[in-house]
């Protein structure tokens, strides 16, 4: 699964509305040394909202190709908010751009936007996925 998830940055982001529907979001994600997803947002985002009140997400991970694989995985979610969150928002960085030329402006921006944190820490993943005909319906080459 991280063998997977690590090198992709694009995905969608799945929280429990107050009823009892889904809300999905496009999220640009990383994954820390330990495994967990991590995505930046804000704490005014329905995503965020639906987190403090249901701590679990699901996250189907893209490939840059729309029509490439893809790996769903889900588990328990928590918001991190700031000043605690800045530390995790570097890691963040790190996981998807590598380092950044100037951290101490990274963490002043983190701070000044207000961001949050959400960690998702994978309980329930995979198979990862392929589009395209099943098996039975394939024309052989």
């Amino acid at each position: 699964m991280e063998a997977f998830v690590r090198p992709r940055h694009h995905g969608i982001f799945g929280t429990w509305r107050s009823g009892c529907d889904l809300q999905l979001s496009p999220v640009t994600m990383g994954m820390d040394p330990d495994g967990t997803v991590l995505v930046a947002s804000y704490p005014e985002r329905a995503k965020v909202r639906n987190l403090r009140r249901r701590p679990e997400a699901t996250v189907c991970v893209l490939s840059d190709d729309f029509g490439g694989e893809w790996l769903q995985l889900s588990g328990p979610a928590t918001v991190v908010d700031l000043p605690d969150a800045v530390e995790g928002l570097v890691t963040y960085f790190r996981s998807i751009s590598g380092e950044h030329p100037d951290w101490a402006e990274y963490r002043q921006a983190m701070v000044d936007q207000g961001k949050v944190l959400i960690r998702l820490e994978p309980d329930r993943w995979g198979p990862v996925s392929r589009g395209g005909f099943p098996a039975g319906l394939a024309t052989p080459d």
